[in-house]
């Protein structure tokens, strides 16, 4: 699996893609991000099924997606873009907090999960952040995704070197971000996470980053950015 690229503001805006099938509701996230002159929303789509028509001609560097939506739910929608377009980056914005959504748009390769309650400088910053190629999870969801979590999986012990790349994760550290840290190449950082995932039984950074909070393998302090 290739890692995708991350955005770049200086080489061009963030593209968008935005669907939503609430005309008023796309009217307000567009209006958000337009306070930010590092994205722009490039094309919109009011089903599943026209945001999916709308992806190769548009080339996103981001999906912003609901769930629950006519033709594709965000879910469906989600899966098919990680396996077509993995260059994309896919950011679930929703009413849902409910757990078993959480988990499920995360296995399917969801890089974030934020709820409209956000204001817009929290929806920005998300935007900005998947497209960087890190994750972002709702400060509001994490707490009782950990608690669903608890006691349901059999962790298989990492190496240190694993829970080191796996502290990178939890900080929001690229792949390159993380290899430099620790002296080693991409592919090997994309080697070690596959390992990740497998022993903790999960299908994304953030999803790992969750469970490994819970399991105790990691702390809250681990999540916190470098001052650089």
């Amino acid at each position: 699996m290739t890692e995708p690229t991350p955005s770049s503001p200086s080489a061009h805006p963030i593209r968008v893609l935005l669907a939503d099938d609430h005309a008023v509701v796309r009217k307000g996230i567009r209006d958000f991000l337009a306070e930010d002159p590092e994205i722009q929303v490039t094309a919109e789509a009011a089903s599943g099924d026209e945001a999916w028509a709308l992806l190769a001609r548009q080339a996103p560097d981001v999906a912003v997606l609901d769930i629950r939506m006519p033709g594709l739910s965000g879910i469906e929608l989600t899966r098919r873009i990680k396996a077509q377009y993995p260059q994309v980056r896919v950011l679930i914005l929703t009413a849902y907090d409910d757990e078993p959504y959480v988990l499920a748009l995360l296995r399917a390769g969801a890089d974030g999960y934020i709820l409209k309650t956000a204001d817009s400088q929290e929806l920005i910053r998300a935007v900005k952040t998947v497209a960087q190629g890190k994750s972002v999870l709702d400060s509001q969801i994490a707490p009782k995704l950990i608690a669903n979590l608890a006691g349901t999986r059999t962790i298989e012990p990492l190496s240190e070197r694993e829970l080191e790349v796996l502290r990178g994760v939890a900080k929001g550290w690229t792949n390159r971000e993380i290899g430099a840290a620790l002296g080693i190449s991409d592919r090997t950082v994309q080697g070690h996470l596959a390992n990740i995932f497998g022993k903790l039984h999960v299908a994304s950074r953030t999803e790992a980053v969750t469970v490994a909070l819970q399991q105790g393998l990691i702390t809250l302090e681990d999540t916190q950015p470098s001052a650089s």
